[in-house]
């Protein structure tokens, strides 16, 4: 059974999430306010539906319950982003993940129990920080404070050379869990695989190990 999704607010953030869900064929709801939005976006979600009020029997009525996953993101609108996240929990949503505007905001999310709180612009601020400062590294996506998944070019130094030559897990304390090499990607890939120059590896660890990895393995 594929899992149903729902977007609650259809802003920058919650527009581009539906947009994106289409592309990948899932099934998701759209909920905004606004009628202007929900018209922007009808074609592309599941379903999209005008919602003025914000309550249970509200949600219940639209099956939310159902959902497996809910997208909360009401752009400085903090009261009714609390709210929406109050009732999707208490409808028993096993996943809710909502859109902060600020640390305050974000502290009183968790409070109430939301699954994960999204903070687009300072997470965007971080990928395009680490991007700028290497020449080497494509991506970066943050894990927790200490920890990361990075996709980084392979240089000629490890060009031609195994997996298991290179042993950057007992060298550098990080590990290669995927190679993307010419439309490929290689999932966890074998100790005798080959490194090329010019692969995108996708390494996992500690930053400060995969900086070390990326300034002298690399």
């Amino acid at each position: 059974m594929n899992k149903q999704f729902v977007v609650i607010g259809l802003g920058n953030f919650g527009g581009s999430l539906v947009e994106v869900f289409y592309e990948m064929k899932a099934e998701v709801m759209a909920i905004d306010q606004s009628i202007e939005r929900v018209e922007k976006y009808q074609g592309l979600a599941t379903h999209c539906v005008q919602l003025k009020t914000l309550s249970m029997e509200s949600f219940a009525q639209l099956g939310l319950r159902n959902m497996d996953h809910a997208f909360v993101s009401f752009g400085d609108d903090v009261e009714s982003s609390i709210l929406a996240t109050l009732i999707l929990k208490e409808l028993g949503i096993s996943q809710v993940w909502v859109k902060a505007s600020d640390n305050y905001h974000k502290r009183v999310l968790e409070k109430i129990g939301a699954d994960r709180v999204i903070h687009p612009e300072k997470d965007m601020a971080k990928r395009i920080a680490h991007h700028v400062v290497s020449e080497k590294m494509i991506d970066y996506i943050e894990l927790s404070k200490e920890h990361g998944i990075v996709e980084m070019v392979a240089s000629k130094k490890v060009h031609q050379k195994t997996l298991l030559e290179l042993d950057i897990r007992a060298k550098f304390g990080c590990t290669i869990i995927g190679i993307q090499r010419k439309g490929e990607t290689i999932v966890s890939p074998s100790a005798d695989e080959y490194i090329q120059k010019g692969d995108t590896l996708i390494v996992i660890g500690k930053n400060e190990d995969i900086y070390k990895f990326e300034e002298e393995g690399l």
